[in-house]
């Protein structure tokens, strides 16, 4: 089942002399359950197709549609419905709320949404994270590997379409990165979660399933690996 189809994407930023293309007409899609990397030097546009493809930043022109939703069609207040319910997003550097606890940072997403949290399903969420001890703490008084565990439990706590990481290992250390690509592996094989991962860690992007690299805004290879 495709989960994401991305037709004829265009980012320009400025006009004229100082016009620059960040991404240049890119199409590829994503089946649900696939493990993407997506890998270039900096400057090559992978996080502006991120930031794109989690609807915080609009193209120039183009289509992403996510589920069956073209959200380029939506206004804004549908368009925060529909990413918070359908896209999860991990940050390099957290994105914690610095006054609320871990438990309370989870279930955020739900909160904004009007749901009740699901007690069952949040502790088993918080057992696979490994934070079962660390609920009442505040992100201050975490590790870094620990507070980008909160931040992926946040970004998985709608079970979303979509899971979107942007370098989310950029701010760790080496075993701290392996714990974190882990546990999204993890998340990806045994709950069949969609995760698109932008890297500039060619290590990292070695444990994907499919590689697509871009440079200069336009995608030079998709390649497809051998489990």
């Amino acid at each position: 089942m495709k989960i994401l189809d991305v037709k004829n994407l265009s980012k320009v930023y400025g006009k004229g002399d100082t016009m620059v293309k960040a991404l240049d007409n890119v199409s590829f899609s994503v089946e649900q359950g696939e493990f993407v990397a997506i890998i270039g030097p900096s400057g090559s546009g992978k996080s502006t197709l991120l930031h794109i493809l989690g609807g915080v930043d609009t193209p120039t022109s183009g289509h992403v549609i996510i589920n069956d939703t073209d959200i380029s069609t939506l206004d804004e207040t549908a368009l925060a419905i529909f990413r918070r319910r359908q896209i999860g997003l991990v940050y390099q550097f957290y994105n914690l709320i610095p006054i609320l606890t871990v438990e309370e940072n989870l279930t955020l997403p739900l909160l904004l949404d009007g749901r009740k949290p699901d007690k069952k399903q949040i502790a088993s969420l918080v057992e696979r994270l490994g934070l079962s001890q660390r609920l009442t703490h505040l992100p201050n008084q975490l590790s870094g590997g620990q507070q980008q565990r909160v931040s992926i439990g946040r970004a998985l706590v709608n079970n979303p379409a979509l899971m979107l990481a942007d370098e989310p290992t950029g701010n760790l250390d080496s075993e701290n990165s392996r714990e974190i690509v882990s546990l999204l592996r993890q998340f990806n094989k045994e709950l069949n979660q969609t995760v698109i991962i932008i890297t500039h860690d060619e290590k990292i992007a070695l444990s994907a399933d499919r590689i697509i690299s871009i440079e200069d805004g336009k995608i030079t290879r998709d390649e497809v690996r051998m489990s």
